[in-house]
């Protein structure tokens, strides 16, 4: 069998295509991508012979015969696809239309060593193979989303603020002695940007996906690709300044918005309004917790609790005084907003729409739509997916 870096270049657009339409008919292929159907037909018939599509049958008639569906296969392989944040890591085993056929989800902590997280890591796609009674080689590809800067091209951490401890680790490289696959890492908001563009059927081409959690980051796509940057280091908003009188952030820096606005700054102004008087519900919340989450002050918030609302809308502002920068500058069509401190409750978002629409230009938000991430519980690991794909063709 040929492998993907033997494919020629009309095999390999013919291949994406398919995989980005989860289902095509042949004569749809050869409109779409202005080949001759003698062309479309030889290509089709290799990438058959090479396992890597497959006829799924009659697709629904617009009149007239009905056309042979196509659908890719990969040789009936699995993509794996890893979703790690700051405080989970979300594993998926993926057919190749991105359907998840086994999951695991447990919670962990980056700020140490990430040897021993990529050893579990390893455990874990193990025991998913041997839940659906597969061995390793049915893996075709690996996709890896981190919680920091990627250098995009070697795989390796480049100065990742939550985790120092990872500078200049590769994921990449602590796998492929087991998994003899393409294995692509990138940083976890570009992964949930890839997976909303294939949640979204490639509708949207200009967006951007924001992630407000422990950290602050945003992945981009541009004229539907993802965009990294000279460095890998593009969408890294949590350390705009938007007050030069503001808190020290971790990055060395003051005023960032991610230390006025994540969850560890959400959590500390929360604490520090119950213990000052301000909120007694929160001061309950502190005494029955011992500690202040999130979403307690999101759940203060939404009880009509004062201070915990003001806290809430005092973050949502912060961040979109940053993101109108970002759509002054970019003009997207859709801004989706992801992460634990989006979930917290209604008032956060509408504080973000409030600031960015009042900060922006009118040109600029004249079609611009900001909403929730579709699909939030699997956009991370079906965007590591697609972008285990992506890379490996």
């Amino acid at each position: 069998m040929r492998g993907f870096s033997q494919l020629s270049p009309t095999e390999r657009r013919l291949l994406l295509e398919v995989f980005w339409a989860r289902t095509s008919a042949r004569s749809d292929l050869a409109g779409r991508l202005d080949f001759s159907k003698s062309k479309i037909n030889a290509a089709i018939t290799d990438l058959i012979g090479a396992g890597l599509i497959t006829e799924i049958g009659p697709q629904p008639s617009s009149g007239g015969r009905r056309a042979e569906g196509l659908r890719v296969t990969l040789r009936d392989g699995l993509i794996a696809g890893v979703d790690i944040r700051a405080t989970h890591m979300d594993v998926a085993l993926l057919s190749p239309d991105m359907s998840v056929m086994a999951r695991h989800c447990e919670p962990i902590s980056v700020r140490g060593e990430p040897e021993p997280l990529f050893a579990r890591l390893r455990d874990v796609i193990d025991l998913l193979l041997r839940q659906m009674g597969y061995e390793r080689e049915r893996i075709r590809m690996i996709g890896i989303g981190v919680p920091g800067p990627v250098d995009f091209e070697s795989a390796r951490l480049a100065t990742p603020p939550l985790m120092p401890l990872w500078e200049g680790f590769s994921p990449r490289q602590a796998l492929a002695a087991d998994f003899d696959v393409p294995i692509f890492v990138d940083n976890d908001v570009n992964i949930l940007a890839l997976g909303t563009l294939w949640h979204l059927s490639r509708s949207a081409d200009d967006f951007l996906v924001v992630k407000v959690a422990t950290g602050i980051g945003c992945g981009i796509i541009c004229r539907g690709q993802v965009y990294r940057g000279v460095d890998g280091a593009a969408g890294d908003v949590g350390h705009i300044c938007i007050d030069p009188n503001g808190p020290v952030c971790h990055c060395g820096n003051v005023g960032c918005v991610e230390a006025m606005a994540a969850a560890p700054a959400i959590a500390r102004a929360g604490a520090t309004a119950a213990r000052s008087g301000e909120s007694p519900r929160l001061l309950e919340l502190l005494q029955e917790h011992g500690a202040l989450s999130p979403e307690d002050v999101g759940l203060a918030s939404r009880e009509g609790d004062p201070a915990a609302n003001a806290i809430i809308r005092g973050a949502g502002a912060d961040v979109g005084r940053m993101l109108a920068t970002l759509v002054n500058f970019f003009n997207p069509s859709h801004v989706f907003i992801c992460g634990g401190v989006a979930a917290i409750g209604p008032a956060f978002l509408a504080s973000i729409r409030q600031s960015v629409y009042q900060r922006s230009l009118a040109l600029s938000t004249r079609h611009l739509a900001i909403r929730p991430i579709p699909h939030p519980d699997d956009a991370g690991i079906v965007g590591a997916g697609v972008l285990g794909f992506l890379e490996a063709i």
